[in-house]
């Protein structure tokens, strides 16, 4: 098990939490434990989901909003 802290970052747009939220429902399909903050989105599960999670969020914020940053840190230790 591995998780990540992800916060995404549209750019170029009047519309960034329509391409947040839009990006946070691509968890929904995925096999990943999630927890949405104010500030990111605490993912935990397999290296391979929070992986495949990852793409497919940035994917779809991408898609929907055009420009976007995405700032991840992963990591391997418990807490």
């Amino acid at each position: 098990m591995i998780s990540a802290e992800v916060a995404i970052y549209p750019l170029k747009t009047t519309h960034a939490t329509d391409v947040i939220e839009s990006s946070i429902n691509t968890l929904r399909n995925g096999n990943v434990s999630y927890n949405v903050n104010s500030m990111n989105t605490r993912l935990t599960g397999t290296k391979t989901e929070i992986f495949r999670s990852l793409e497919s969020m940035f994917a779809e914020a991408e898609n929907t909003g055009g420009e976007v940053s995405m700032v991840v840190t992963i990591t391997n230790a418990s807490k």
